[in-house]
This record gives structure tokens, sequence and C-alpha cells, in this order.
């Protein structure tokens, strides 16, 4: 085939793909914990309209209400990322609203933004500011003064994970300077503020009313001498540390802040521990409280649990605007005090993991946490999560063999849910942080989910209900271990840690199968994949960049490649082509490196399939490999990419689809789709064609193609082997007759 033929082939297949349109299929929210959907980390509500709110999605982007929660509106769903971490109605231009992009919160799935982005139309559109400061970090915090020219203040952390910043995955920005900055006008330009230390800021607070006094948390979660509260008396020209009577730095973790409007001599702070190198340890020091403006502070009442043991991930305070002695504390729990910290009490939240606390205009608690956002009246709760789908799913959505609206997948913090019917509410069927779900394709109704930790693993014997498996699988987890199914036998299961185990009973039992297959350590396996045209031959990736094979069913594993970075939670980072078990694909969730790879010869070879693909993580691919060269699609940091030419050039799959992680797909060429499971917004449906019987790629399917084939066919061209078999024979002009016959 001539350049221009194939220019004009490969032209043809990315304006079908582009032509795609997706559309989510939820979970919009789950029947779980009284209607969840998925991680608020910034709330805003209006000083006077009581029923407008701004909300924002860890990985979801900016939505707004008008009615109180009852409806929600995406607003940013094509800016350059969704991963957003703060929100702010500027207090004497309502219509002016500023989003913080990039989350703030440390976790593995915290992501780094692109800056801050500003709409002075209540939303509907947005100008962005900030993408060389801030790129590759994000922004915890936003605040603004009372200033005749109003100062705006971002507090600037850099993107979370253990190991440490495993979110950011090599962002050339990701080591960029941290602290407090200030723009001076609105937004438009900004200046880095010197006098506090080059460390993540977790917090600012301006004293309502006041053009000076600034209160900032310096929050190195792993503990620094620096740590702790500072104060300014002239918009952030010079800072001091606050001392007398708070905690020692060495004490100091992340720092939550809240200074009262109705007694602005009255803050607070809510403090947690350090966290070690895993994570954990960072339980709560304490809540202290100021009635002189941060020159000496009381230590409250609080217990240590109430941030578990990882309050580096959360440390919100929301104070009643008209009652200095009401008090909210946000982390695991809820908590409250009456008294000004003197003495808390637990609130009964409807779902924990709280980040972000404000009043709206008629004085109720509106709460952002991982299940989304709740309000406080008295002492019941609304729901307000109805169609505000922020879903954070993770890696493993399986889906019925012939039933196309059943899926299952696992999402953060909200358990495993199943979806039914042909509904964007999902049933929450299994608890927890939901990882890799299972589907019996012989048998539908027994299905497989998971929760964090090696050997916890659920099972429905009638597709609905789920019972807990006595498993007695110990070991290193990836935060959650992979397993499978052999599509060709589904009672024999694979499980992984460190080494892999096998069930031959559908998980009644297991027994270890291999030695340990990473390089020690804390490293566990993250992915595996059996290949179908061959069980006997498992592919697995580990957490320390390992990818190994086994020819034996996973007993024993050759090395065949090293230092491939990505995620170090579970993935789908391997595909095996269904006709060839030597033929494998490889995503790498990293900035800066070969993104896409594959090897044909069980990885003694690698080639390189990104050339025509932006820099930007790719944490999941998939292959049709019934078409030559297969049609490849990447699940990006940024939506679902696809290629044509192995990887020479790449465009867009779809239309609709947000700027959102992709984090699974499962491709279905038989039922003419793709699925699409995201961080941030739930899971995405697109339909998939290809003309099979177009063997020369033109559009459409004729003489020209019987044609394309001989001549190819006669060179032993291996895209003339149609029936994968390793060589061009009499057996391959079969398969195309039968392909050509049948069209398109």
């Amino acid at each position: 085939m001539n350049t221009s033929a194939t220019i004009a082939c490969v032209f043809v297949l990315s304006a079908a793909c582009a032509g795609q349109t997706w559309t989510s299929v939820g979970p919009s929210q789950t029947t779980g914990f009284g209607g969840a959907t998925g991680r608020v980390s910034g709330v805003a509500c209006s000083a006077t309209d009581a029923n407008l709110y701004y909300v924002t999605g860890a990985d979801g982007g900016v939505w707004r209400t008008r009615d109180g929660g009852a409806t929600w509106t995406a607003l940013t769903d094509f800016l350059p990322t969704t991963a957003m971490g703060a929100v702010l109605i500027d207090p004497t231009q309502p219509n002016t609203v500023y989003a913080g992009s990039g989350e703030g919160n440390f976790a593995n799935h915290s992501r780094p933004g692109v800056g801050v982005f500003k709409s002075i139309d209540g939303g509907d559109n947005w100008t962005q500011s900030g993408a060389t400061e801030f790129s590759g970090r994000c922004i915890s915090r936003l605040a603004m003064n009372a200033a005749a020219t109003p100062r705006l203040f971002a507090a600037v952390t850099r993107a979370g994970g253990f190991p440490t910043r495993a979110a950011a995955k090599g962002h050339p920005g990701a080591n960029g300077a941290r602290g407090l900055w200030a723009s001076d006008n609105r937004g438009a330009t900004w200046t880095r503020l010197t006098g506090l230390p080059d460390l993540d800021i977790t917090d600012v607070a301006v004293e309502p009313g006041s053009a000076t006094v600034v209160y900032a948390g310096v929050s190195d979660i792993f503990g620094s001498a620096d740590n702790g509260v500072w104060k300014s008396t002239n918009a952030g020209a010079t800072w001091s540390k606050l001392t007398t009577g708070l905690p020692a730095s060495a004490s100091v973790g992340r720092v939550g802040l809240g200074v009262s409007a109705a007694n602005p001599a009255r803050v607070y702070a809510y403090i947690a521990l350090p966290a070690d190198a895993t994570g954990g340890g960072s339980t709560t020091v304490g809540v202290y409280r100021s009635s002189d403006r941060g020159a000496t502070w009381t230590a409250g009442s609080i217990g240590s649990g109430s941030q578990a043991t990882y309050g580096w991930y959360f440390a919100a305070v929301g104070v009643n605007p008209t009652n200095a002695d009401d008090v909210y504390f946000g982390g695991l729990d809820l908590v409250r005090s009456t008294n000004g910290a003197t003495t808390t009490a637990t609130v009964n939240i409807p779902h924990p993991d709280v980040h972000a606390l404000a009043f709206d205009a008629s004085g109720r608690l509106v709460v952002g946490c991982d299940g989304g956002v709740y309000r406080r009246q008295g002492t019941t709760w609304a729901t307000l999560n109805t169609g505000l789908t922020l879903t954070q799913c993770y890696a493993g959505l399986s889906t019925h063999p012939t039933n196309d609206e059943i899926m299952l997948v696992g999402l953060q913090d909200n358990g495993c849910v199943l979806r039914q019917s042909n509904t964007t509410v999902w049933t929450h069927v299994t608890g927890g942080d939901g990882g890799f779900t299972q589907t019996n394709q012989l048998d539908p109704t027994v299905l497989y989910t998971q929760s964090q930790g090696a050997g916890v693993l659920y099972r429905s014997t009638n597709g609905v209900s789920f019972s807990g498996l006595s498993t007695g699988i110990s070991g290193r987890a990836a935060f959650y271990s992979p397993y499978t199914l052999d599509p060709s036998d589904p009672r024999r299961m694979l499980y992984a840690t460190e080494a892999l185990w096998l069930s031959t009973n559908g998980g009644d039992s297991f027994t270890r199968l291999s030695a340990d297959v990473t390089g020690g350590g804390a490293a566990a396996i993250r992915t595996l994949a059996i290949a179908p045209s061959d069980p006997m031959v498992v592919y697995v990736a580990t957490n320390d960049g390992r990818v190994l094979r086994s020819g034996n069913g996973g007993a024993n594993f050759t090395l065949i490649r090293t230092g491939n970075p990505g995620w170090p939670r579970i993935t789908r980072e391997l595909f095996v082509d269904p006709l060839d078990a030597g033929t494998l694909y490889l995503a790498a969730a990293a900035y800066g490196t070969t993104q896409v790879l594959r090897t044909r010869d069980s990885g003694a070879n690698w080639e390189a399939l990104d050339a025509g693909l932006p820099d930007i993580p790719v944490n999941t691919v998939a292959a049709d490999t019934s078409v030559y060269p297969a049609r490849i699609l990447a699940g990006t940091e940024a939506g679902v990419y696809a290629s044509d030419d192995d990887g020479a050039t790449w465009s867009r799959y779809g239309m609709g689809m947000p700027n959102v992680p992709v984090i699974d797909l499962v491709l279905e060429p038989s039922r003419r789709r793709v699925l699409a499971a995201t961080q941030g917004r739930g899971v995405w449906r697109a339909a998939y064609e290809v003309c099979i019987g177009d063997f020369n790629r033109d559009g459409g399917v004729d003489g020209a193609d019987v044609e394309a084939f001989f001549l190819a066919w006669q060179d032993s061209e291996p895209r003339a082997d149609l029936n994968r078999d390793g060589g061009v024979d009499g057996a391959d002009v079969e398969v195309f007759f039968v392909r050509w016959a049948g069209g398109c």
C-alpha cells in the first residue's frame, strides 16, 4: 500500500473514531450511604442565595446547583483538567467564581492541576491563569481579603500519594515551588509570597472584614521544623510563625484553619501528626483555639482517632458565621463543638472522610466528603447527590456476557457497585474501597468483588448478593490485590499478592502457586492477565516496575521488562492479544516516557507505539487485533485516544467524554462497543465500529480489498496472516473471503 493510500485509510478510520459519542452510564450515585457519589474536595456557598452552591470533584470538575442541590450542572468538562481542589465565590462580585485545579489531599488519586480557572458569569465560561506557575501541583485552598483592591490567595501543594508524590506520575512541574501565592488583579497574574517556607500549604484563611490579616497552615505531611500556623498582618508581605500554646513542629503534619466571622479574633486550628513513609501514623494531635488573633492558643478536646491514621488526607474546619463557639472539624468523622472546642462530640454523618465544610445563606452546614455532598439542618441530613456524577472507578470493570446493561465496578471509598438495568443509579453490593471485579462469562450469576488488603474477596452465586470468602491468602497487597478468571475455565482463578495464588474451585480455597516475583521490600503485583488463546501464559506487572511472563500457568516466571513506571495501585496496564499469547501491549502511566509499548515475541523485544500521542500518562490499553494493523485504544489521564497505524498517529476517540482520567477500558468488538471507567466521572460507553472486510482501509468493501489482500498474501506480509497462526498460507485466504463477504 502506498503512503498516500495509508494516510487516506488512517483518515477514514480516525474520522470514524472521532464520530462516536460517549454516553455516561453512571454511577451518578449509588444506593449506599444514602445515595453516594464520588469525592468532593471543595464547597462554596453563596452569601445571599441559599440555593446556590459550587462544588469541586477531586477528578470530576466544577459543578453548580441553583436549587439547593436538587439538580446539578457540570461546568468544566472540557477544560484541560477535571482534577480540582478548591472553589471560591468572589465576596464582592458574586458572579465571579474561582476554581483551583489539582487536589491537595495527598492521596494516590490526588492528581496535579494546571493553575486557576476564573468565571465572571457564574460558571458558564472560564479563563485559565497560573499555568506556568502552578502546573503539576495542586491548589488546596483559595481565599480573598476585603481590601479596596482585593487580594486573592492560593495555597499550593505538591501532588500526593505513597510512595511520595505518586499521583503526579512524573509531571514535569511536580517539583515546582509550593507555598502561598497572591493575585492583586483577581487571578490574571500571580506572585509567590516570600517569608514562608517552600513547603505544602494546606489551608489559608483571611480574617473576615480585614484587608491585612491572613493565616496559613504550613504542612509538609512527612514533618518539618517549619510546619505550623503562620500569620501575616500586612496581607502577606511578611510572616511570623505562631507558637504559644501550639504543639511543637515535630508533632505537626497537616494543618486546617478556620476564622470566625462573628468574632474575627477567634481562630481555630486542626492538626494531625506527620505521616510515616507508608502513609500511616498520622493520627490527630488536637484542636486549638485562639481568642486573640493567634497570639496565644488553648488546646481543646478531640480524640486522637478523629482523622484515623491518615490525617494527611483531611483537616477541614468550619466555623458557624453567626456563632464563634460553634465549630466543626472534618476528618474521618465529623466532630462538632458548641463551646469553642472545649469539648467536642462526633456527629453521625452519612459518609466518612470529610474534606470541605461551608455554611449556606440560610445557615445550613454543607459538607463535601468522599461520598459527595450532604447538608445538615438541625439534627437531620439531606443527600444532595442526585445527578452529581463524581464517582471514581478503579480498574477492574466487568460486564455480563449477554446483557449489555449489567456491569460491575469498584469505587474509591464507595465499595463495589452493580448496574442491573438501564439506570445511572448503581446498587452498592460490598463495602470498603472497591477494587477489581470479575464476572464469570460462562455463568454470569457468579460475580466477584474485593476491598483493600490481601485476601479480601467476595462472591455472589445469584448475581445479586455477596458473601466473603475465607481465602487464606496473605502477603503484600498493592492496596488491592488483582485477580482474574481463566476464560476457558472460570473456576480456575489467579490471585496476586507479591506472588500468585491459585484456586481451582471458584474461590473456595487457594494455594500459593509462585515465588515472590517482585524485587522485595513492600512491592506487590498490581496487575495480571491470562492469555485468552493459551491460559498457561500469564503476564504480571508489579509496582516496583517489573513485567514478567509465565508459560506454565503462573508457577514460574521470567522477567521480561524492568523500570516500567506507573501507578502503585491496581491497574489494567497489560493487554494480551486474544489470538496470540506472545503479543502483549503495555501502558505506562507516567509523563516523559514511552507510554504505549508492544512485544510480539513474549517480551524478548519491545516496540514503542506512542510516537503520535501527546505526552500524557496512559493508565490502560486495549487493542482490536481482528484487523491489521490492530486498532489500539489508550485510556489516558485526559480521555481515550485511538490509533490505527501502530501509534504513528493518534486521535481522541469519540466526542462528549470530559477530560477525565480513564483508569480502565473494556473493548467488546463483537458487541460493537467500548466502555471506559474513569476516576472522577464514572463509566462511559461509546459505539465501536470497524469494517472487518475493508482490507485496504478505504472505508468500503469492494474488489480493491481483494486485490490488496492478494498482493499482501503473495509477499507474505504479516497483515495477511489473518488466522494468526504465524504463517501466510491458504487458510488465510479462506478467512479473508469470510470477512470480505461479511462486509462491514
